[in-house]
């Protein structure tokens, strides 16, 4: 048994030496600190005595038994995850992260940094590498292994970890390396997961007196960072602001933590003022960002109620965010994914229906979130089914909630900004569980001419379901409702968009008997070239083209079909065109793609008439159209014929 002992001592001899000797602390080290902050009375005697290394081991304790409540991770939280396995996935990221094997990206998988760690390392000239870098995500992962395990290993490393970045990336390096380590994002980042490490790791015999020191001067002087660098504007501010609330409320004994807050806060209530229309709609236009902006405001909220400060937040900001979440429904499919507009990425039902259960604890009586939340076993669904996001210019058609729904969401929208796309007028289709027609997405964001040449390609107009002259992207995305009606028969949408100098789009959708789509453009000006109608469809499938007919009909053997056909025979020529998707960072795959074009030699407007025709079986309909006298959809007038296998339907509505 004495043996036994003795090797546990020699074991831990190491960690308990840390701090012996010659102590490093030194006054300076405790000015950040408000050490009038109730409960930390012994640690300022200690202080004025001169007493630094006891006042670090007595900050320390009080830490450990302290009160401040962490949304996620509270240090009385360990024992629930104690012998209980974490995800393959954080664990993978956990034990990687021991042998420098950072995983920085989804995009790049676990990239080598070196047993002495090269924080410059950057094997692929792709901006994202760099940044995301340095918000260590493989850090928090490495704490639910501490916590799981109880191995000391993880806090070991963890500790060096956190040491090595301090002194591998002083702000002020060099130009580049601030530019990548210390963006305001990238320290916000930091500010906010770091108080979920300092849970995880605190009761670690590695996590130290001096290790305390130093991590709180560090926090301090990011929290002072952000607090003189905010971004100016888009998500990227409300991320840093949100994250300034977690500073200043999970440490109070910050001397700044009172402006801290007080800036989070400020800034979020102006800019849900300025980054959300009236319709609910985050004026980025990215279904992804809108979803994280949800989020950043209810995270802000949720800290403050945890420091009983959230009566800084009006009514207001609350009724906001669940306009913002009821928008969130709108532009959504009934398998919780959504298009992939402006930069987002293909987003998952579990992920979603995460959101809409944290969604529901704020709004306990919003039968619609609560009908998300529990995937349709209470609560209800929207009392509307066609609906228009007028101010951010999303346009949904939908005949049903269920999964055996049509819903078209379109983007016809006000600029916006980086994230945005020259591409005003695509759209999804979406029909009975298959997203026919996935907006391309975005491959990656940027970096050198290599990877911009790779983003760029995504980025062209003519990679979206919409029209462009001599297949150049689009000047202007500044799209005009001319018209948004509803009826139970009949939904109709018009809309205009200064698409070129000298050139306009008008684009009109009309949705017929809630079963299919006639899609009317027009190419309105005096300027003159190639005028194309573009169109791209899901990957998983090889449609037959009938260019004499200018027609294309997906062959899915489960009979769920779609039929695309331009009607403009004889004046607009078939072309097929390289299609590509992109579902997420750094994955694509090859698609069907396809464009109507016509010369527009003179001042003469150039219009096409195209059916989108949903149809079950592997035979697809014949289709025809004829214009009646009167048909002129841009004024509420709804006259033609339409002709299947022969018979005739005749369409006739005024608005």
């Amino acid at each position: 048994m004495k043996i036994k002992s003795l090797l546990i001592i020699l074991l831990l001899f190491p960690i308990l030496s840390i701090g012996k000797g010659k102590s490093s602390l030194s006054g300076a080290d405790f000015n950040n600190l408000n050490l009038d902050y109730p409960g930390l009375e012994k640690v300022k005697s200690l202080v004025a005595n001169k007493k630094y290394d006891d006042a670090a081991k007595t900050l320390l304790a009080y830490y450990k038994q302290r009160s401040i409540k962490h949304p996620d991770y509270n240090i009385q939280d360990r024992a629930k995850f104690f012998g209980k396995p974490i995800s393959k996935d954080n664990q993978e990221k956990a034990d990687k992260g021991l042998e420098h094997l950072f995983f920085v990206h989804k995009g790049y998988g676990f990239i080598d940094y070196g047993k002495d760690i090269n924080w410059q390392h950057w094997p692929i000239k792709d901006n994202e590498i760099r940044w995301q870098l340095h918000r260590t995500y493989w850090w928090v992962p490495m704490g639910l292994a501490y916590w799981s395990s109880g191995d000391e290993k993880y806090a070991k490393e963890w500790t060096f970890q956190y040491l090595d970045w301090i002194k591998k990336n002083p702000l002020g390096l060099s130009k580049e390396n601030d530019r990548f380590a210390w963006r305001a994002l990238e320290v916000a980042t930091r500010v906010q997961d770091q108080t979920a490490m300092f849970n995880m790791f605190i009761s670690s015999p590695y996590f130290t007196p001096e290790f305390l020191m130093a991590f709180l001067n560090n926090y301090n002087k990011h929290a002072d960072y952000i607090l003189n660098n905010y971004s100016d504007k888009g998500n990227h501010l409300l991320f840093e602001a949100q994250r300034m609330i977690y500073a200043g409320a999970f440490f109070p004994e910050f001397k700044d933590a009172p402006a801290w807050r007080k800036s989070g806060i400020e800034i979020l209530n102006t800019e849900i003022k300025k980054q959300i229309y009236a319709d609910g709609m985050q004026f980025e236009l990215s279904p992804n960002y809108h979803t994280a902006a949800i989020n950043i405001f209810l995270k802000a909220l949720r800290m403050t109620q945890l420091a009983n400060l959230d009566n800084e937040f009006p009514q207001s900001f609350k009724n906001t965010i669940e306009e913002m979440i009821m928008a969130q429904v709108n532009f959504s499919f009934p398998d919780y994914t959504y298009p992939m507009f402006s930069d987002a990425k293909l987003e998952t039902k579990e992920s979603m229906l995460k959101n809409y259960k944290d969604w529901l604890k704020v709004f306990p009586s919003n039968k619609v979130i609560q009908y998300y939340a529990t995937e349709g076993k209470k609560g209800e669904t929207p009392k509307f089914l066609s609906h228009a996001l007028k101010n951010g210019g999303f346009y949904t058609f939908r005949n049903s909630w269920k999964d055996t729904a049509t819903v078209m969401v379109l983007k016809a929208s006000p600029p916006a900004f980086w994230h945005s796309q020259p591409d005003n007028g695509t759209f999804d289709l979406w029909v009975k569980g298959r997203n026919f027609m996935p907006d391309a997405g975005a491959y990656v964001y940027g970096g050198d001419e290599e990877i911009l040449k790779l983003r760029n390609w995504y980025r062209q107009t003519r990679v979206h379901k919409t029209l462009t002259l001599n297949n150049e992207n689009i000047d202007t995305c500044d799209a005009k409702l001319v018209r948004w009606e509803t009826s139970d028969t009949l939904d109709l949408l018009v809309y205009k968009n200064p698409s070129y100098k000298g050139l306009d789009h008008y684009r009109t959708v009309v949705f017929v008997n809630k079963k299919y789509f006639i899609i009317f453009d027009s190419a309105v000006g005096t300027t003159t070239g190639n005028v194309g109608i573009h169109f791209q469809l899901k990957e998983d499938n090889e449609p037959l083209y009938n260019m004499k007919e200018n027609s294309v009909a997906t062959t899915y053997k489960d009979g769920n079909n779609l039929i695309i056909r331009n009607f403009n025979i004889g004046q607009a020529k078939f072309v097929k065109e390289e299609g590509k998707v992109s579902y997420s960072y750094r994955q694509e795959a090859a698609r069907p793609a396809f464009a109507f074009e016509q010369d527009k030699k003179d001042t003469k407007d150039i219009n096409f008439t195209t059916i989108l025709y949903p149809f079950n079986g592997n035979q697809a309909p014949k289709l025809d159209f004829k214009e009646e006298i009167g048909n002129n959809p841009q004024e509420g007038k709804i006259n033609f014929s339409l002709f299947i296998d022969g018979k005739k339907q005749t369409i006739k509505h005024q608005f």
